[in-house]
């Protein structure tokens, strides 16, 4: 009788440890069999105007949306979503006590925390504010780095890590470094704030593979300007886009050190596959190659294992710098952009407008030999998403001219900014539904959102597009089993309209 018993209860241990063992896997997502290429608007709320709706988080505790409202006063608007059909806007966190600006917000697990620039004086350290999701009460306010311009949680909730972008003032009269904000939640939200001067000995390397560094005082840790922060699933590590620098910096969470700073080098458009439209006067969308570089230059990152090995994705939109003390962006049609006649012996005919003409290069690039004239064109971004190997900053894929092409084979593509980003790659987001390695990609000017299986990071898929609200910034997914519905979620926030719309794919 003793050993039935014991065979028995051994049993019931093994089904009952089986199935906690499900559920801490949510194994349960697994069962809700979806098709990532059938995803479909089922809900919208514009709760604004221009910068009402910048970025959003979603808090599992309370099934609501945490966006910040930039359109009048700076606040922090709640939306309800426990039905997401009906989204609905309950209340409103009020920043004004706390003297900053919004930039960014994260949730974990019953806390919202909020990246907030000085008011003041842009150029002064910024602050992160939590508050309680249930009740909006303050937990804490802590000082970060200035600019803090995106805010994340680590995975296991132990950090939040701000990039801050630290940009000049317009006569770089100041200029903060760059930096990247380290706040230890459970030793009282003790903040490591970590410049990159120690990486300046590195210039010189750095250059050579497509690293930048370039302004009125030539300060590496003051040039450096943090853009996006992705973190491991682990919470070991840490990347973070160096937009203006055409880099990724890598940081190791343990040691809250960085280690690492890969540059990203250039985009060749004189290969077919790159060829883009570059004018905006010409009259059509041509899609032509062209004697020209692009800097990557990503805004957005995200990351994903496949087979032990850790990838990233960016969204490579491309940045200039316009202050009055300096400025590296000009048309090639400027009378005082010459062309070496050597390299470029039909420079007349390529600076009309209809050809390159209208293109933005870096003024600050492209003179090799130092006789004042350009031996080659630099632009600015890719006008794609790439994904690179997490360990070695190495390239795996790039999207080439597909996103232009897509949108406007999907009817978005603005010809009016040919000249400058294309469809304008803003946002990366990516998930894991069912087996597939899913990629959303936000594109801030052709105002949709384009979905690819990277299961197979080296050959991504296209699955399909969608039509979002103006100027989509903020892209993020909801697991099923973290949705009020207990389906997936794709939430996208728009700044130009302030508009959060949400989409849900169909059952297979």
């Amino acid at each position: 009788m003793i050993k039935k018993g014991l065979v028995a209860f051994a049993i019931l241990f093994l089904i009952i440890g089986c199935e906690k063992n499900d559920d801490s896997n949510d194994s349960s997502e697994e069962m809700v069999n979806e098709n990532p290429s059938t995803f479909k608007e089922i809900g919208s709320l514009t709760i604004g105007g221009t910068g009402a709706a910048e970025i959003s988080a979603y808090d599992e505790t309370t099934k609501r949306l945490f966006t910040v409202n930039n359109s009048s006063t700076n606040k922090i608007d709640v939306i309800d979503i426990s039905d997401p059909t009906k989204p609905t806007l309950v209340a409103s966190i009020d920043l004004a006590p706390y003297s900053g600006a919004a930039n960014s917000v994260t949730t974990f697990n019953g806390k919202l925390a909020v990246a907030m620039e000085s008011k003041i004086n842009k150029q002064d350290p910024g602050k992160v504010v939590v508050f309680e999701t249930s009740n909006y009460a303050l937990v804490k306010e802590v000082t970060v780095g200035a600019l803090p311009d995106m805010i994340t949680y680590s995975h296991d909730g132990k950090f939040i890590l701000t990039a801050n972008e630290g940009e000049p003032n317009d006569d770089y009269s100041q200029d903060p470094d760059g930096s990247v904000s380290i706040i230890d939640i459970a030793s009282n939200y003790a903040v490591t704030t970590l410049n990159f001067a120690s990486f300046s000995s590195e210039l010189a390397t750095l250059k050579t593979k497509g690293f930048r560094i370039a302004s009125a005082t030539n300060n590496f840790a003051a040039d450096i300007e943090p853009e996006y922060i992705t973190v491991s699933a682990d919470s070991k590590t840490a990347w973070v886009t160096l937009q203006e620098n055409n880099g990724i910096a890598k940081i190791d969470l343990t040691t809250k050190k960085i280690t690492q700073i890969f540059p990203l080098g250039y985009k060749d458009y004189s290969l077919a596959e790159n060829a883009i439209d570059i004018s905006d006067k010409d009259g059509a969308i041509a899609f032509n190659t062209w004697k020209l570089k692009g800097m990557f230059q990503p805004d957005a990152i995200s990351n994903f294992e496949m087979n032990n090995v850790q990838y990233l994705v960016t969204a490579n939109e491309g940045d200039a710098r316009e202050y009055s003390a300096f400025t590296d962006v000009k048309r090639i049609n400027n009378s005082s952009v010459v062309l070496d006649p050597a390299i470029f012996p039909n420079a007349v005919a390529l600076k009309a407008d209809a050809s390159m003409g209208r293109l933005n290069i870096n003024t600050k690039m492209g003179d090799i030999d130092g006789d004042g004239d350009f031996d080659e064109l630099v632009g600015f971004g890719a006008r794609s998403f790439s994904i690179w190997n997490g360990a070695t900053g190495q390239l795996v894929f790039d999207s080439k001219n597909e996103l232009d092409r897509k949108a406007n084979d999907f009817g978005v593509y603005d010809d009016g900014r040919s000249d400058d980003k294309g469809a304008e790659p803003e946002a990366v987001y990516t998930a894991k539904m069912g087996d597939k390695q899913i990629l959303f990609v936000g594109l801030e000017r052709a105002d949709a959102v384009m979905m690819y299986d990277i299961s197979i990071p080296t050959a991504p898929k296209y699955l399909q597009a969608l039509k979002t609200g103006d100027a989509p910034e903020g892209v993020f997914y909801i697991p099923a089993s973290k949705s009020p519905t207990k389906r997936s979620l794709l939430v996208v926030s728009s700044e130009g309209d302030g508009t959060v719309k949400i989409y849900q794919p169909d059952l297979n």
